[in-house]
């Protein structure tokens, strides 16, 4: 049996926060399925398709990584994509009283679905997509904590 695992999120933008943890994780898993989840609650700044297409560039030479976007429980996700593994980057003890919790929920809705946490390389400890969008909606470099496929797509598009 395969191991396929969701590394679910908003991805608004894709970090190198982000990037350490998929390359981190990525030789324990037969396939890592980056998952952009989509929420009714939540204003993004880039598109869905705009982040899938970054996440592809970046990866484009890792077979093993999938990118789709998705609506509902994640735990419903993992079911229709046969993941049984859940991936979660933490940086801080809240966050992991946080992830916790929907570890806990997501448990108890799917019990063969499990999580696992990675705690993110300390150099990539303060970003945070929130900080990062504050950044460039404010038009600070936000080169330093975004992959360059990102960073570029960004700057080419603030000069049009």
């Amino acid at each position: 049996m395969q191991r396929i695992c969701l590394f679910p999120g908003t991805f608004d933008p894709v970090t190198l926060g982000h990037t350490d943890i998929i390359d981190r994780a990525l030789p324990l898993f037969d396939e890592l399925v980056i998952g952009i989840g989509i929420n009714s609650s939540k204003v993004p700044m880039f598109t869905v398709e705009q982040r899938v297409e970054w996440i592809r560039e970046i990866y484009k030479h890792e077979p093993r990584i999938k990118v789709a976007s998705y609506e509902g429980l994640t735990v419903n996700f993992c079911k229709e994509i046969k993941a049984q593994f859940i991936l979660r980057g933490i940086r801080y003890v809240s966050d992991f009283e946080y992830e916790k919790a929907i570890a806990d929920i997501n448990r108890k809705l799917e019990h063969e679905v499990e999580t696992i946490f990675l705690t993110c390389s300390p150099e990539y400890s303060t970003i945070a997509s929130t900080l990062v969008r504050d950044v460039i909606r404010y038009k600070g470099d936000a080169a330093q904590f975004l992959p360059d496929v990102v960073a570029n797509s960004i700057n080419l598009k603030s000069s049009i």
